[in-house]
């Protein structure tokens, strides 16, 4: 009678199961074809021909052109930038139907398009990716407004609609975005006065609208404190000068309308490397505090009406590298500052009055006159008797002038001194001096299980350094889109070139607003340490801070690239023909075990809970496994809440050994699961299935070896012998056990493996010397699979 019981229960679960798998299957195959239609509507373009019924979507290599991110098998990255040019779409292409499409991939948090010679308006529908991040859909040939709708996008972080052909308004709705980062409009037809809700968008970093019809004076944008670029140029804006935050970098308001005096705030702009004022109406003196801004780099100030009279003596930022005064009412003499070291400078003066002996200049009444028709300049009085009392009058008004001048050019010059000691060293050197304020390096080398490859700083790479900024923002083009690799709980990663043309990949994380570069020196001494054969392994780092207060709010962290694929691509899908051997396999495995072995015991304190995945295993030219991503030791909120730590045999507090000992355990389940993927040789993408497959493992590990192989990938299941074979999956269901006590240590798991890699080499050395021998490993069979 039980078993009459339990015997349709069990029906049931077999078909809820099955169920489960069905629509597994049916979500994978519905992005695959969402993908493949989307190929379809944009007329088969040359940068998608690779793609169809056989590509495994989620595992291909990005490229520069098409990128296509997964996570739990659903596509939350979309990149595909083509080549600009007319449209070369279909004669009926339709933008409503294209988008309908899209929005079939409703996880998608990046969505690039760019230069695929879309056009139409764009569909309100676009809200329906309720999840967007980053949208970028610039040179396309998109028309009329844009919708509204967008702005219900609230997660939205950076809309680049540039290079279009949009019209209307820009909507006001926009300020309303409350996580917004970068808007660009750039390139378009739209018309009308700013919307006033821009000054809300307080997370706002880059604000660029040029190339526009745009009219009316510019909104507030003081209350926007993280604004770092404006970018008006080419529009009809004016006349006053924009109120603007303190902390911008780059201001461009070129080819506009404007028409007042610069405001005396703009001197105190301590960040501004670029300021483009050309060809507007600006009246008044110049200040000459701009020459002198301690990060000033480029100036142009050409085609307007400033007056003043400048002097040899005056000071200039030693890298101002780019200043143009022309078509000016200025007088006096050009600074001995902008004259020396003249081969790095361009500086341009010419239409001005100054007393220079080129014939570029206009007379000094020519300046006077002009300041006087736009009212600069007070009226002389035409009555002789009163000239005298007008003679004292402006004798006293000067004398005061003049004092509060020089007051004045004392004040900024002491705020100029106190600028240049914060900017005068550069972040990193200052990491470079104090590097060694964390773990010393007599601790290091006292390290039990430090490995003789670290010490000797070996491995072929170049060593340890710190960059610059500017160094790794030429390596990624500006940290340009077409870099980006993707973003996961260890910061953003970009590809990028180095002035050596060596491949790298670039973490960038983001810190809180509230430790120096000391507080991180022992976390960097750490990172610099994880360099072995197995992980890859740091190159160096750069902190970028903060300049009112030096506090770090970027780290950037440069690691060795690793083109060749990923695991899982070289086993699920033979990834450029290359199916890893039975041998190959094993020794893949030993690699990853090694590379753990090594974040647990090779440093001091330990790496461990580091969420391993199959897809976090790269393969180098040599077939050599990489550990791509760990559990950087550097984020606060881990340190504190105890993921890193060093337990001793004379440790008094045993919470923490008990903790680290657990961590130990996780890593090793993670790699039990990566194991059952290499012996299988199939995707396993959920932990359902991750336990359906290791009970089926461990009920064929007690019967014979026929019943073992018809586990194993068909592909490789001739090549392995019958020892190693169980060998390994005993390691994998020990590893996979759900209580962590239970699991193996990392050294007996490598133990084990070793020892089936050393049984399988002599199995395959008997094989070999027989006939019929199987196929070599060096030549491994080739497999094409059809991804549903």
């Amino acid at each position: 009678m039980m078993a009459k019981a339990i015997y349709p229960s069990l029906l049931l679960v077999l078909f809820i199961f099955s169920l489960s798998i069905c629509y597994t299957e049916q979500l994978q195959s519905s992005q695959a074809s969402t993908l493949l239609r989307i190929q379809r509507l944009l007329n088969f373009p040359d940068v998608l021909s690779s793609w169809n019924n056989y590509t495994d979507f989620c595992n291909t290599e990005p490229s520069p052109s098409v990128t296509v991110v997964c996570y739990e098998e659903s596509i939350t990255q979309l990149h595909i930038i083509g080549n600009k040019g007319p449209p070369s779409l279909a004669r009926n292409f339709s933008i409503d139907s294209f988008f309908t499409t899209l929005v079939r991939l409703p996880s998608l948090k990046v969505l690039s398009l760019v230069s695929l010679g879309l056009w139409g308006p764009l569909p309100g529908k676009i809200a329906r990716l309720s999840s967007l991040e980053i949208l970028n859909i610039s040179s396309n040939f998109f028309y009329g407004i844009i919708p509204e709708e967008i702005s219900s996008l609230v997660n939205l972080q950076t809309l680049i609609l540039d290079d279009n052909m949009f019209t209307g308004r820009v909507p006001d709705g926009l300020g309303s975005l409350p996580v917004l980062a970068v808007l660009s409009l750039k390139k378009n037809s739209l018309s009308g006065s700013l919307p006033k809700s821009l000054g809300n968008l307080e997370t706002l970093r880059v604000l660029a609208f040029s190339r526009n019809r745009l009219s009316g004076e510019v909104p507030n944008l003081s209350s926007l404190t993280n604004l770092q670029v404006l970018d008006l140029e080419d529009n009809y804006l004016g006349p006053l000068f924009p109120r603007l935050g303190s902390k911008l970098i780059t201001i461009i308001l070129r080819k506009n309308k404007f028409s007042s005096g610069i405001p005396a705030e703009v001197s105190s702009y301590y960040q501004l490397q670029r300021l483009d004022l050309s060809f507007n109406r600006f009246v008044g003196p110049l200040p000459p505090g701009l020459l002198s801004l301690p990060s000033i780099t480029y100036l142009n100030v050409a085609g307007n009406r400033f007056t003043g009279k400048l002097f040899l003596n005056m000071s200039c930022n030693t890298q101002l590298g780019f200043v143009d005064l022309s078509w000016n009412l200025l007088t006096g003499s050009l600074p001995n500052c902008l004259i020396s070291d003249s081969k790095n400078k361009v500086v341009m003066y010419a239409r001005n009055c100054l007393a220079t002996v080129d014939h570029t200049q206009h007379p000094f009444s020519y300046c006077r006159n002009e300041a006087l028709a736009v009212g600069i300049l007070p009226h002389q009085q035409s009555k002789p008797r009163r000239a005298s009392k007008v003679v004292l009058a402006l004798s006293i008004v000067g004398g005061i002038v003049g004092g509060i001048a020089l007051v004045g050019l004392a004040f900024l010059f002491i705020r100029r001194v106190n600028a240049k000691k914060i900017t005068k060293a550069p972040p990193t050197r200052l990491i470079t001096e104090n590097l060694s304020t964390g773990y010393t390096s007599k601790l290091l080398s006292n390290a039990r299980y430090i490995s003789q490859t670290m010490k000797m700083g070996g491995l072929g790479l170049p060593a340890y350094r710190t960059f610059a900024l500017e160094e790794l923002e030429e390596a990624t083009s500006n940290f340009d889109t077409s870099t980006f690799m993707g973003e996961g709980s260890h910061g953003q990663m970009y590809r990028g070139c180095l002035n050596d043309d060596s491949l790298v990949a670039i973490r960038c994380l983001k810190m809180k607003k509230s430790h120096g570069t000391n507080n991180y020196m022992h976390h960097v001494e750490l990172i610099s340490k994880l360099r072995h054969r197995h992980l890859v392994s740091s190159l160096g780092h750069c902190f970028e801070c903060y300049l009112d207060d030096s506090s770090v709010s970027r780290i950037f962290l440069v690691f060795e690239y690793v083109p060749n694929g990923t695991l899982r691509g070289c086993i699920s899908d033979g990834r450029a023909g290359q199916m890893l051997t039975w041998t190959q396999r094993i020794t893949t495995a030993i690699g990853v075990a090694k590379g753990i072995q090594f974040l647990h015991t090779g440093i001091v304190p330990g790496v461990f809970s580091n969420n391993l995945k199959i897809t976090d295993i790269l393969l180098d030219q040599n077939l050599v496994a990489k550990i791509s991503s760990y559990n950087l030791p550097l984020l606060a909120e881990n340190v504190a809440k105890g993921v890193t730590g060093v337990c001793s045999s004379g440790s008094k507090d045993h919470s923490v050994c008990r903790r680290i000992k657990y961590e130990d355990r996780t890593d090793v389940y993670d790699f039990g699961v990566i194991l059952l993927e290499i012996i299988v040789g199939r995707p396993i993408t959920s932990p359902n299935e991750v336990d359906v497959v290791k009970d089926q493992l461990q009920v064929c590990i007690a019967a014979d070896d026929v019943a073992r192989r018809s586990m194993v990938d068909p592909a490789i299941n001739k090549m392995c012998s019958e020892v190693s074979l169980k060998t390994v999956i005993e390691i994998c269901v020990r590893c996979l056990c759900k209580e962590p006590a239970d699991r193996p240590s990392i050294d007996d798991v490598l133990w084990n493996l070793q020892f089936a890699a050393q049984v399988q080499d002599a199995w395959w050395g008997d094989s070999q010397s027989g006939e019929g021998s199987p196929v070599s490993p060096s030549h491994p069979p080739h497999r094409q699979i059809t991804i549903q």
